[in-house]
């Protein structure tokens, strides 16, 4: 198998292709997202590259709906409701004009195809491409039914859910047992986030515009913000630390008022929190506004990319900030208006969280709620391995 594509190259080509459409493909630059398809078994080569292509988009499509099926309304994961239609994928979509499947994908978020365009595209496209490269990937370390490796379509063809019977979100990718030294170094604690004084690291679950909540919400991301705020004597604020500390993150790289792709994780100072023992905060944007903006949606997957974008961040604090970083300190991410099921965000936050700890001992895990109720979700998430 030749080598895969750059994550951005699929990107510029999907953005090339979104205004003249699957009919047009043969005469759009495809280059990234014929290599992709053919390492995901779906085209040989030129002979059928648009054809594997568009099988390619679609199988990628499906993968973002976590399992379920893929359909034109509630209950469907927007990010997949929204690709379908940027590229025509549900019946009868394909040849319709581009102004009109834009139109149809800001409907799924309930904005204008104006600030669609400016902001949730970006992710749709971005996480159409990730799709599309785990699948290649995949079919490269599966086995097909002659020992070899397998392709996209066998899996599709094996693993199809039946829409009856189909979850909405898909539980984490199966895992090997737990060892006595990972389990060993995961925590479960029941307190306020901003009261943990033995991590170096603190985890706020931010949207993709990394947008803090409201300093008087009842969150993790609130309480922090508090929490970390410098204060002058009558207790009024005089430095909102990490929203600051956001902002010049967000100038500084281009994206004020523009989203991050989910499973960005940016690092802030503590703030205040530094008298705790704190010596980062981690803010993982893993949430996406929804219609209003009153609601989020969460893909789980989005969440486990998170903690590991947490870690690796933090092994690259430990060397460029020279500080002695040994504990992370993670809240139930995606639970709360994030709108994930509990149990669905404890598997996933376990998943991530133990096959990090496999990989590097160096490191020990705080899993921290306010709410007993979750702590047990968190505990019988530990113990079924």
């Amino acid at each position: 198998m030749r080598s895969l594509p750059p994550h951005q190259a699929l990107v510029d080509e999907l953005r090339a292709l979104r205004r003249p459409g699957l009919p047009r493909l043969r005469h759009c630059a495809r280059e990234a997202l014929r290599d992709t398809a053919v390492a995901a078994g779906l085209c040989g080569g030129e002979d059928d590259e648009l054809e594997g292509i568009e099988r390619l988009l679609a199988a990628a499509v499906r993968r973002l709906t976590g399992g379920g099926p893929l359909h034109d309304g509630p209950g469907c994961d927007p990010l997949a409701r929204a690709a379908a239609h940027t590229f025509g994928l549900f019946a009868d979509r394909r040849g319709v004009p581009a102004a009109d499947r834009r139109k149809a994908a800001a409907a799924v978020y309930g904005v204008s195809t104006e600030r669609f365009r400016r902001s949730h595209e970006f992710e749709v496209l971005a996480e159409l491409a990730t799709g599309a490269l785990a699948l290649a990937r995949e079919s490269t370390a599966r086995p097909g039914p002659d020992g070899t490796g397998g392709t996209a379509q066998d899996t599709a063809s094996r693993t199809a859910p039946e829409p009856a019977a189909s979850p909405l979100l898909a539980d984490p990718p199966p895992a090997a047992p737990v060892p006595a030294h990972v389990a060993a170094r995961i925590e479960i604690r029941v307190c306020p986030m901003e009261l943990v004084r033995d991590a170096d690291i603190l985890v706020s679950s931010e949207n993709v515009y990394l947008e803090m909540s409201k300093i008087f919400r009842p969150t993790v991301s609130a309480a922090l913000r508090r929490a970390a705020a410098t204060r002058n004597a009558a207790g009024e604020i005089v430095d909102d630390v990490l929203p600051r500390e956001l902002s010049t993150w967000l100038r500084s790289h281009g994206r004020a008022g523009l989203p991050v792709r989910p499973g960005t994780v940016v690092a802030t100072s503590p703030g205040a929190l530094a008298a705790h023992g704190v010596r980062r905060i981690h803010h993982a944007a893993v949430s996406t506004p929804v219609e209003d903006g009153d609601r989020y949606h969460v893909a789980p997957a989005a969440l486990a990319e998170a903690v590991q974008a947490s870690f690796a961040l933090a092994r690259e604090e430990r060397a460029t900030l020279s500080l002695p970083l040994s504990t992370i300190c993670f809240p139930l991410i995606g639970a709360g208006r994030g709108g994930l099921p509990a149990p669905t965000a404890a598997r996933w936050l376990l998943w991530a969280v133990r096959r990090e700890l496999r990989e590097d001992t160096t490191w020990s895990v705080r899993l921290v709620t306010r709410r007993p109720d979750h702590a047990d979700v968190l505990r019988a998430a530990s113990s079924d391995r």
